[in-house]
């Protein structure tokens, strides 16, 4: 495993980085909000929790948690106007260093691709940079599952998203960054990894860290 200072290196020198979303470029788990905003919040929390720390598969996790929520269309659009995803502090400055320096950015989330898209328009990613799960619906706009053929509806989907995008661009220093235990399994493919602790400390991704950062001034100040 690289060292401190070899993370550090690839970080400064990296063609691409990719972010996790949920407690890391925003300060919330989205469906956990989204459960909260329906009035199941508690469950989901429960669930959500036993995944980050590794306790349950991704798609496990997924399924339970979508079952107990079953938000409609209409309840998502509902939750995105009067929720709008809080980012966390720095993230704008730390994306707009990175655009700056010509380092390509993707977001790979196990989140929803429909909340992610209005967190990418304000740090003007494109929406072709997001690798996300994609909820399904009815023609009345009921719920009716997510497209099981995304690889993010999975524990192992960041590390696959991350092989797919170093073989189709070619990319030599791939950092990613995250909050989870499915950021930190995704180094490799990732060249470097580093574990993201601002709005949450998962303590397997602190001790298993070469670099463990705790504000986005860490990561813009290592960039110079």
């Amino acid at each position: 495993m690289a060292s401190l200072e070899e993370v550090k290196r690839i970080w400064k020198q990296s063609d691409c980085v990719c972010f996790d979303v949920d407690s890391t470029v925003v300060m919330d788990e989205g469906i956990d909000e989204l459960a909260r905003y329906l009035g199941k919040g508690d469950k989901v929390s429960q669930i959500t929790v036993g995944a980050m720390q590794g306790a349950l598969s991704y798609g496990e996790s997924l399924k339970a948690r979508l079952d107990i929520i079953r938000p409609s269309r209409q309840d998502l659009c509902n939750f995105i106007e009067s929720h709008p995803p809080r980012l966390t502090p720095g993230m704008i400055e730390l994306v707009q260093k990175l655009q700056d320096k010509k380092k390509e950015i993707f977001l790979i989330s196990g989140g929803f691709r429909c909340i992610i898209e209005v967190i990418s328009d304000r740090l003007l990613i494109p929406h072709d940079r997001i690798f996300a799960n994609a909820l399904l619906f009815y023609f009345n706009g009921g719920f009716a599952g997510f497209d099981r053929s995304q690889p993010t509806c999975e524990g192992d989907g960041k590390a696959k998203v991350i092989a797919y995008l170093k073989e189709k661009y070619g990319f030599k220093r791939l950092v990613h960054v995250g909050d989870g235990v499915t950021d930190l399994e995704a180094c490799p493919p990732a060249d470097a990894f580093i574990g993201f602790g601002v709005n949450q400390v998962r303590e397997k991704v602190k001790t298993e860290s070469r670099w463990f950062v705790t504000s986005c001034q860490e990561l813009i100040d290592e960039l110079d």
